[in-house]
């Protein structure tokens, strides 16, 4: 089997292109490093099995062959974190949109089967806890930037399972709940790399409103788990899955959590979303999955707790700082 991966030298692609080869696959990456990096991708580069192009997506003639060349999609490619939502709007409307277009016009070329990463995000500000899969959406309005992820991400939903329905094509959604673990960057507004970086650097650890909103954080190799069993399920074509942890922490006590687990003297600061992000920004105060759909599919659910997760991130930071001052 050959797998295609967009967006494969990101923080979750690059796991993903690990476990697949441990698989015995072949992995084709594609990413044009506005958030990927190669360095997530360095200790495969010299594999027989694996090949990466630098590119976007975008660029149908290059994805024409690479889809033409492979057996499956996992379509990882997106605009992500909220900082860069913010930021740079048009490029997470068209990326998002677009890319997944492309990428689902030349998988029906095909005939590849497409395995596609949503977010949490499509929940908006939904109070039923915990989300299900067929849960009602409420987004807030077209004013505020940060909802245009969200919306984004729905139209791609929608489109992958219009191609299913019309088409037939083999289409697979999950959707990620804060996936969090080793080679993830904090420079786009994930929080928990950059908890741990300041609490490392014994900088002020700045968590952003009044910290009592809560949030569930899910191992990126208990993610990849999931994404690799759902690819192996013919039952799970057409479907909709949640990916995530149950085990919820607010944003308050996981500050605290990373400070105690770092040894750091860090001070915790406070920040209003308006001095963090823009006038306006609107958050949600919890979002919790429900795992019972893909604990039916694939018997999958969880096996690392936050604490090992959060330990995890902080021997990462530390030896991304230790290589950074060697190499200074």
């Amino acid at each position: 089997m050959h797998a295609l991966i967009t967006g494969g030298a990101g923080f979750i692609g690059s796991h993903l292109a690990e476990a697949l080869i441990a698989q015995g696959m072949r992995v084709t990456v594609i990413d044009n490093l506005s958030t990927g990096r190669l360095q997530n991708i360095a200790a495969l580069q010299d594999h027989p099995s694996f090949r990466y192009a630098i590119e976007d997506i975008r660029n149908i003639g290059v994805m024409d062959r690479l889809v033409s060349e492979c057996d499956m999609i996992y379509h990882l490619a997106a605009a992500v974190g909220v900082q860069r939502i913010i930021s740079s709007p048009i490029e997470t409307i068209e990326t998002n949109i677009g890319g997944t277009e492309i990428v689902l016009q030349t998988a029906r070329r095909y005939r590849k089967k497409v395995l596609i990463a949503s977010t949490s995000e499509v929940y908006g500000k939904g109070v039923r806890i915990p989300f299900t899969e067929d849960d009602d959406v409420l987004l807030g309005p077209t004013i505020r930037n940060r909802w245009s992820y969200a919306a984004s991400k729905m139209v791609d939903e929608f489109l992958a399972l219009a191609y299913h329905k019309e088409v037939g094509l083999p289409v697979v959604i999950f959707r990620l709940f804060n996936t969090v673990g080793p080679r993830q960057s904090g420079q786009y507004g994930m929080v928990v790399p950059r908890f741990a970086r300041w609490a490392v650097t014994g900088e002020p650890i700045q968590v952003y409103g009044d910290g009592e909103q809560q949030r569930c954080f899910c191992n990126v190799q208990d993610v990849v788990r999931a994404i690799v069993a759902l690819g192996g399920t013919p039952e799970a074509i057409g479907e909709v899955f949640n990916i995530g942890s149950a085990e919820e922490i607010t944003i308050g006590g996981l500050a605290e959590r990373v400070r105690q687990r770092a040894g750091s003297p860090s001070e915790i600061r406070y920040l209003t979303y308006e001095e963090a992000y823009e006038s306006g920004f609107e958050d949600f105060r919890r979002r919790v999955p429900s795992i019972e759909k893909i604990r039916a599919a694939v018997g999958w659910e969880p096996t690392f707790t936050l604490d090992q997760t959060i330990d995890q991130i902080i021997a990462y930071q530390r030896e991304q700082m230790d290589h950074a001052r060697n190499h200074a």
